[in-house]
Formats: structure tokens, sequence, C-alpha cells
């Protein structure tokens, strides 16, 4: 994560790291940053680094300590807006404007901010250091560097400006962020190279839905951090940033043993259920019962005291809950007492990186015992690239499975009978699999399903019908003289003694 170059300490290193006013940066870092060095935050217009940077001086404030902000590019009455927007106050925030006050203009000068011909470069870093020196703060935001690379007008003269500003505040005890907008050319390596830190922030338009934006910490001398993006979101109260998952940072003991799915029949074939730590896929064309089925083992859960999570991506919850009114699996009294936590989920809205804090937030802050993704189909679309999505969900699984949860992930493949495609190959991540099924006999589409893999047990390799009621899930004895299940055309060859009866009462 960083270069061994960079792993040289000094006394100053002992020192308790700062906060730099974000939970999930603080996280990433391993605890914040270092005190009394210089960083560089940097993105393009709109990522949001006013804000992470506002937040960093509003913890200062917190730990009341003196904090300044010298700004070229926005007005105090500007920061003030958007602190409000924030739900911020900025009292006890020292706003500097190196911005000519609109009292003292010249009315036959059109100038809102800082330009050559009114003021040199020098001049102006001058009246930065005659402030800090008069304030004497130990935090400064200096924002952004962009101004004053047109005032310098030439790399050299920056460059040069840029490490008087580090060299001065070196002799104080002074935590400095620069902000730049990138404006310069692409990879400004000599400004990365004078900073202790980077931190770039993204700004992604996508093909539909909202903007996406992630952070990357480019570089942090001798501190071990969380490398790669981080995704995160811009909300009333800051910068929301969530860490990437990394499933060894989470393991927890637990019992194992193996939890009832609330069918004795469906227990029979899962060799007693399915075991905690362990997942499970639920793969078949649409409307054959996968999310149903699923629905059956919350409710199971629910009835044995245990908490649930269940993300719905691909029908509202209204339209879930009725559902399962209509076979026997009435969630609302284990939604009303607090056990079934029903989320609903917009791939389009929704980042990768917040689902999996949402997943985290139901299993650390809620306690859920298992965890429903109804569907991945849904899920797959809130990715950018199916590759990602793989990787991304080895990582949630692994994690799920050292806190000892179980998780169902419903996957549907597209078609109805015939060969089946699936968009998405993910049994190889999968302990269990199962496989459901139409088939069609004297006249009338039935469903079976099979376990076709278990990793955790032994299990029944049978294939049975099963189907929907009013008295939920029924799963009929194993059906003999039945083939073409695995190849998507089901055909049985046997009398009707072996299936379920009353198939009229099958309304789903």
């Amino acid at each position: 994560m960083t270069d061994s170059s960079d792993l040289s300490f000094n006394a100053d290193d002992e020192l308790p790291r700062i906060s730099t006013g974000s939970e999930g940066l603080d996280d990433i870092l391993g605890g914040g940053l270092d005190a009394n060095r210089m960083y560089l935050y940097e993105g393009s217009p709109g990522a949001g680094k006013t804000t992470i940077a506002m937040q960093f001086l509003l913890e200062g404030v917190r730990q009341g300590e003196r904090v300044l902000y010298v700004t070229l590019s926005e007005t105090k009455q500007e920061l003030e807006l958007v602190a409000k927007r924030h739900g911020w106050s900025l009292e006890g925030v020292d706003v500097f404007e190196l911005v000519t006050p609109e009292d003292s203009l010249d009315p036959e000068l059109e100038l809102t901010v800082l330009h050559p011909a009114e003021m040199e470069l020098s001049e102006t870093t001058q009246q930065v250091f005659d402030r800090v020196t008069q304030t004497n703060p130990t935090r400064v935001i200096f924002d952004s560097l962009s101004e004053m690379r047109l005032l310098a007008q030439s790399p050299l003269r920056y460059r040069r400006q840029v490490l008087a500003l580090k060299h001065f505040f070196t002799t104080r005890r002074c935590t400095v962020i620069l902000l730049d907008d990138q404006t310069s050319e692409l990879g400004d390596l000599q400004l990365h190279s004078i900073s202790h830190g980077v931190v770039m922030l993204e700004q992604l338009a996508i093909d539909y839905g909202a903007e996406r934006r992630r952070l990357r910490v480019v570089k942090m001398r001798g501190i071990q951090f969380r490398g790669g993006y981080h995704d995160f979101v811009i909300r009333k109260g800051g910068l929301q940033i969530f860490p990437r998952l990394i499933a060894s940072e989470h393991h927890s003991n637990y019992i194992d043993e193996a939890a009832s799915c609330g069918n004795a029949a469906l227990d029979t074939m899962l060799g007693g259920g399915l075991e905690r730590g362990t997942n499970a896929l639920f793969v078949g064309a649409a409307g054959v019962g996968k999310s149903s089925l699923a629905l059956s083992f919350a409710v199971a859960a629910c009835k044995r005291g245990e908490q649930v999570s269940f993300f719905v991506f691909d029908e509202n919850i209204g339209t879930l809950m009725a559902r399962g009114r209509s076979l026997g699996l009435d969630v609302e009294p284990w939604v009303e007492q607090g056990l079934l936590h029903l989320q609903q989920v917009d791939p389009a809205e929704l980042s990768p990186g917040e689902f999996t804090a949402a997943v985290r937030r139901g299993v650390e802050e809620q306690g859920s015992r298992l965890v429903i993704l109804d569907s991945l189909n849904g899920y797959l679309h809130a990715m950018p690239d199916g590759r990602f999505l793989i990787l991304q969900m080895h990582e949630l699984l692994s994690y799920l499975g050292q806190k000892g949860v179980i998780s169902i992930m419903v996957l549907a493949q597209h078609g109805l009978v015939g060969p089946m495609d699936t968009p998405i190959d993910i049994s190889y991540l999968s302990d269990a699999v199962i496989m459901l099924r139409y088939f069609e006999h004297a006249g009338i589409v039935r469903r079976a399903l099979s376990v076709v893999k278990k990793r955790s047990g032994r299990h029944e390799n049978t294939v049975r019908e099963y189907r929907l009621s009013a008295s939920g899930v029924q799963v009929g004895p194993p059906l003999s003289h039945f083939s073409g299940i695995l190849s998507g055309t089901p055909e049985y060859t046997g009398d009707a003694t072996q299936l379920l009866t009353d198939e009229h009462d099958n309304a789903h």
C-alpha cells in the first residue's frame, strides 16, 4: 500500500494521528492523518473537495483548535452557504479571503478576484504567511492551487511558491491541506512529490442514473492505507465515504450449525438445511418461485428469533409483502417486530460501495444472521462492468461467511422454457446451488427443484416437484422417470401418482 521508501519514521510519527473529519477516510487511512504535514486533495470541480476540506476544519473546531480557511476561489458568503446547506456553522473557522472586497472596487473595474496586474504572487503568499503568523492555526485549508497557478504564469515560479508554502509551514505546528482542481496538465507529479500525502476525488458520469463519485489515496508517506477506489456520496452533513471491503479484516467466531429452511422436505434435500457461514444460489427462470422460496427462508429465520436483511432489487416492497400474504408467508408482523429488515434498492441510484455498506450495517449494527439479495440481476446493473461484480461479490460473500451469516442470492436466467442463459456465472462462488425449473405434465405447467451443489455436506441428488400455494411452499416426494431437468427441457415420463395433488389450488 505504501512504498518501502516511504516507511521511514521519526519521533513525530509516534504522535497520535488527527481525524480528517470523515469517518470513512479515517478508516481508509487506518486512523487519520499525521499532524504537522502538508497534504493535497485533488479532483475536478464538483468532486467534493471543498466539502471534505470543511469537514477537516470543523473537526478541528470540535477539538478546540484554531483553524484557518484561505480562499482564492470562493467568497466567505459562498462558503457560508455551502456550510448552511450541510447544517454546519462556520463559527470558529477563520475564513481569510484573498478576494478583493466589493466595497473597495473601482466601479469601472470589472474585477472580483486577484489577477497578476493587481497583486503579485509573492504578495499573495506573504499575506497568507502574515495571517498564519497572526492567528497561529493548527489546521489550514488552502483553496485553491489553480488560482496560484494562474498568478504564477510559469511552472517554475508556481513550483517555487508552493515550495515556499511548504517550507513556511514546516516551521509551524500546523497541518495543511492544499486543494487543486486539476486544471493543469494531467497528473502534476511535482506537486505530488512535495506533498506528504495525496487524495484524489473523482466524479463519473455513467450512461444512466445518478453520477458516481469515488476516492483514492494516491500516496501517504509512512501510513499503511487501504488502496484502490472507494465509493462516496455527498449528502447533507458532508461526504459519506464507503471504504472498500476487505473480508479478511472481519473474522468472527460463530457456532457451526445447520439452519432449517422451515420445510422438512427441503431440509432433507439440503442434508439438514443451510450451514452458518455459507451461501446459496437460487437459479431459475422468471416467475418460477425463486423469490418466494427465499422469502420462506426469511420467515423461518424470523420464527427462530433471528434478524434478517432482505434487499429487494427487482420489485417493490409492497408487492413482495402482498405475495407473501397470498402464500401464507405474512412478513408484516416480523417487520413490525424489527426482525425482518426489507430494503428497496435502486441500482441506478446506489453505488456498489454504498450497497456493501448497507449489508455491513445489517450484519454489524442490526445483527442479521441471514442476508438475502433479490436479485443478482439487479445488482449486476449497478456495476459498470460484470468483471467487477465477480470480484466484489467474492469479497462480500467471504465477509458474510467469516461473520457466520447465511446468505441467499437469487439469479434469474434468460428465458422461460428450453435452454437457459445465465447473465453471469457466479455458481463457483456459491456453497450451494438450488435449481428451479418449469416442466409440463398432462397439459399442466408445474415446477421442479433440485439441489445440484452443496459444499458443506451431503445432499439429496433427486428432483422433486414443488408448488406455491396459500399454505406456503410445498415440496413433493422424489420424482423418478424424470429426465432433461439440467438441460432446460425437463420431461416427466412417469404417472401422476408421484405428483402433488390439488394442482388447481396453485395460483402462482
